[in-house]
């Protein structure tokens, strides 16, 4: 699952440092969220996904459930590309809010550091269906 997440979001991934979570329809991957630099009080979290209608309530609630909950984090962080809209939107609509912007070190402009906390997590007063 890590690699498809890389491959998508232009990332690297080292096995055995990260966990992933994906999502399977019809025996192929639609979504894949890669979890990496895991510290203890932070994790940073990468999304991909192919299609429409791949981002359901239950996958959500499974990809923030893991890092709050079972890893014990304060925060989620999330680094974009300032070129990138749609991973922007896609953070801010999940609830990220931007933390910094780090000039000229993403390939494509600035790089943004997003984060959410639990407390900003809306997702954790779901159950899973």
């Amino acid at each position: 699952m890590g690699p498809w997440v890389c491959e998508r979001t232009g990332g690297q991934y080292f096995p055995g440092e990260s966990s992933a979570i994906g999502l399977e329809r019809d025996g192929q991957l639609v979504a894949g969220v890669l979890f990496d630099h895991y510290n203890g009080k932070s994790v940073a979290m990468h999304v991909a996904g192919e299609g429409s209608n791949w981002m359901t309530r239950n996958f959500l609630v499974t990809c923030f459930r893991y890092p709050f909950v079972q890893l014990g984090v304060h925060k989620i962080i999330g680094l974009v590309d300032s070129s990138n809209r749609l991973a922007r939107r896609l953070d801010e609509h999940l609830g990220f809010t931007m933390e910094a912007v780090v000039k000229d070190a993403a390939p494509h402009g600035d790089l943004l550091i997003y984060s959410m906390t639990r407390e900003q997590c809306r997702f954790l007063s779901y159950e899973v269906a």
